[in-house]
C-alpha cells in the first residue's frame, strides 16, 4: 500500500515538471513580444514564472488530470498580461524604420564568417513586402549577391543602381560599451558593427521606396536596381568585381550608381566622386649573416632601414601638404608601414647575437586617381627597393586604377554630368547642403563601377556624426538615420524640384523631369495647405531616387540631329 502511494506521488511530480516544461517556452515567447530585450524583462519574468509554477503545482494537486492542470496553467499565464502592459519598462516591438534597422544590425556579418544567409533572407523579405523583383546570384561559393529590381515604365532608359555591401569588419567585444551585434539603443545612439558601414544605407534604400509607394503611389520611369554584394570589406574581388563582368550586369543598362560614403562631423552631407586605390608594397632585403659583434656593409637590416628612411621622407613630404592645408588626406599618396619581419626566432624571443640574412617590411599605400603610376613604380624600383642594395619588392594592386579607356576613375561633379546636377538638386530641394565633393580616403566597390565608365557617387546621409566606421563603439543616432530618409519638411519639395527643372529648359540639362508629368499632375494641387504640410513628409533618399529616375533628355544639338534623322 505504501509503495502505491509513493508511485502516485512520483507521477504527480512528473506531471508538474512536464507542465512547467511546456509553460516556460510560452513565457519566453510572451517576453519577446513585449520587451526589447530579455534582460529588460527579467524581473517580471521571474514574477510570472513563480506565479505560474505555484498555480501549476496547485493544479496538479487539485486536478489529477494532466490536461486540466495544463489548461489552467496556460490560462494563468495569459492572465498575467496586465502585469506586463502596466510595467513602466513595457515596450511594444513595433514594426518601424528603427526597429527594422535594429533587427538587421543584429545579424552578425563580421568576417571571417559573415552570416550572409540571414542577411539575404531579411532583405529579401523586406523587398517582397514592397513587391520588388528579387534575384539571388552567386559568383563565388557561399558568397551570395542579392539583386532587387523596381521596374520602370520605360525600361529602355538607362537605369539606376543603389549599391551596398552585406559584410562587416570584425569587432573586439571587450572594447565596446555594448555587444557589437546587439544594436542597443542608448540615448538614441544605436550601437552596432555596421551601423555606419554600411547597413544604414542598405535599409534606407528600401525605406525610401516604401515611402514613394505608400505615400505617393509613385511609379518610376526608369528602372531602379538595388544590389547587396558580399566581400567588399576584404577587397570585393569575389563580389562586385565578378558582378560587373557578368552578363546580368550588362543587361541592367545602368546609367548611374549610388554607393556608400562616410559620415560628416558637421551640418553638410559629404559626397565622393572617386576613391583612392590601395597598393600593398612588400620590400625585402638580403645581406651577409654573421655574428652580432661584426660590422658588415649592406647587411639585410641595414639595407631595409635605409629603404624605410627614404620612404619615410616621401611620406613626410606628402603629409606636410595636408598639414599646411594645401591638400586633403585623400588628395595625396599615403604611405604607412604596417609590419617589419626580421631576426632569428628563439624559444625566448629572438637570437640577439646573430645578424639575419633576410629582412622584410610591408606598407599600405593609397593612391589618388590622378597619381602617375609609372613614376611611382620607378620610384619604388630605383629608390625604395633598389637592386644595387640587394633589394626586391612586390606590388599587390587591389582593384583598378584606370577605366577601359585609360582615364582616372573619377565621376565628374559639374554640369557636364547631368546625373550630378540631378543629385545636387535633390539634396538642395530636400533642405540639405552638400560639402565640396571629395575623393574618398579609402576604397569602395564603386571603383569597379567607374572602371566600366559608369558614373558613380559615394553618399551616406549621416551628418553631425563622428566617423566611426571600423572603430570601437560604432553607432548611428536614430534621428540621423531617420533624417537620412527624410527629404524635407513637406510636399512642396516636389513642386520646388519640378520648378527648378522647368527653369533649366534653356540650359544644357534639358527638361530634366519631363517624364514625371503624371506624377507632377497629381501634386499640382494647392500645396500651401498647412494640414498637407503636416501630414505629408517625404524622405532624403526618396528625393534622390525620385529625381534620378526621371528621363534626362539629350543636349540641344543632339535633339536637332534627331529631328533631322526623323525627317
Amino acid at each position: 500500500m505504501k509503495k502505491k502511494k509513493k508511485k502516485t506521488k512520483q507521477n504527480k511530480t512528473k506531471q508538474t515538471d512536464t507542465s512547467l516544461t511546456v509553460v516556460a517556452p510560452l513565457i519566453r515567447i510572451q517576453a519577446f513580444f513585449f520587451f526589447k530585450t530579455e534582460t529588460e524583462s527579467l524581473p517580471l519574468l521571474k514574477l510570472q514564472s513563480s506565479l505560474c509554477q505555484s498555480v501549476t503545482v496547485a493544479a496538479t494537486t487539485i486536478m489529477p488530470n494532466y490536461h486540466h492542470h495544463l489548461l489552467l496553467s496556460t490560462v494563468t499565464l495569459f492572465l498575467c498580461l496586465p502585469l506586463l502592459s502596466s510595467s513602466p519598462h513595457h515596450h511594444l516591438q513595433e514594426d518601424t524604420p528603427i526597429t527594422r534597422f535594429q533587427q538587421f544590425l543584429r545579424i552578425n556579418t563580421a568576417h571571417p564568417n559573415p552570416d550572409y544567409s540571414s542577411s539575404v533572407s531579411f532583405l529579401k523579405s523586406r523587398a517582397l513586402s514592397l513587391n520588388l523583383q528579387t534575384q539571388l546570384l552567386e559568383f563565388s561559393p557561399n558568397k551570395p549577391l542579392l539583386l532587387l529590381t523596381w521596374p520602370g515604365s520605360n525600361p529602355s532608359l538607362p537605369s539606376l543602381l543603389l549599391n551596398s555591401h552585406l559584410d562587416s569588419v570584425p569587432a573586439e567585444p571587450s572594447k565596446w560599451l555594448h555587444p557589437p551585434f546587439s544594436a542597443v539603443s542608448s540615448a538614441g545612439n544605436i550601437f552596432a558593427r555596421g551601423a555606419q558601414d554600411d547597413k544604414s544605407i542598405s535599409l534606407q534604400y528600401l525605406e525610401a521606396i516604401r515611402i514613394l509607394q505608400n505615400d505617393f503611389n509613385f511609379k518610376p520611369v526608369r528602372t531602379v536596381h538595388i544590389s547587396y554584394v558580399p566581400d567588399e570589406e576584404i577587397g570585393g574581388l569575389d563580389g562586385m568585381a565578378k558582378f560587373v563582368e557578368s552578363q546580368v550586369f550588362d543587361e541592367l543598362n545602368l546609367g548611374f550608381v549610388l554607393d556608400e560614403g562616410q559620415a560628416s562631423p558637421n551640418d553638410e552631407f559629404r559626397v565622393f566622386y572617386a576613391d583612392r586605390s590601395p597598393w600593398n608594397v612588400v620590400i625585402r632585403a638580403l645581406g651577409v649573416p654573421g655574428h652580432g659583434s661584426r660590422m658588415y656593409d649592406n647587411s639585410a637590416m641595414e639595407n631595409l632601414m635605409k629603404s624605410i628612411e627614404v620612404m619615410s621622407k616621401f611620406r613626410e613630404n606628402q603629409f606636410d601638404l595636408v598639414k599646411a592645408g594645401l591638400a586633403s588626406n585623400s588628395e595625396v599618396i599615403s604611405v604607412n608601414p604596417v609590419y617589419v619581419k626580421a631576426g632569428i626566432v628563439s624559444p625566448t624571443g629572438f637570437v640577439m647575437n646573430m645578424q639575419p640574412s633576410e629582412a622584410e617590411a610591408g606598407f599600405d599605400l593609397r593612391l589618388t586617381p590622378t597619381a602617375d603610376l609609372d613614376i611611382l613604380r620607378k620610384r619604388i624600383a630605383d629608390e625604395w627597393a633598389p637592386a644595387t642594395r640587394n633589394m626586391t619588392y612586390e606590388i599587390i594592386e587591389k582593384g583598378p586604377l584606370r577605366d577601359y579607356m585609360g582615364r582616372p576613375l573619377m565621376t565628374p561633379t559639374n554640369d557636364s554630368n547631368p546625373w550630378w546636377s540631378v543629385f545636387k538638386q535633390a539634396i538642395t530641394a530636400a533642405g540639405g547642403r552638400l560639402s565640396k565633393p571629395e575623393i574618398l580616403p579609402s576604397t569602395t566597390d564603386a571603383r569597379f563601377i567607374r572602371q566600366k565608365g559608369i558614373p558613380a557617387l559615394g553618399f551616406s546621409p549621416m551628418k553631425n556624426t563622428p566617423i566611426l566606421l571600423h572603430d570601437h563603439n560604432e553607432f548611428l543616432k536614430d534621428t540621423v538615420y531617420l533624417e537620412g530618409i527624410k527629404a524635407g519638411k513637406n510636399s512642396r519639395v516636389i513642386q520646388r524640384i519640378l520648378g527648378t527643372a522647368e527653369r533649366k529648359r534653356g540650359s544644357q540639362l534639358v527638361e530634366l523631369i519631363h517624364d514625371m508629368q503624371n506624377f507632377t499632375r497629381k501634386f499640382r494641387v494647392e500645396l500651401s495647405s498647412s494640414s498637407m504640410f503636416k501630414k505629408t513628409k517625404t524622405k532624403m533618399q526618396v528625393a534622390i531616387v525620385h529625381l534620378v529616375t526621371c528621363k534626362i533628355r539629350t543636349f540641344p544639338f543632339l535633339r536637332r540631329r534627331e529631328r533631322r534623322v526623323a525627317k
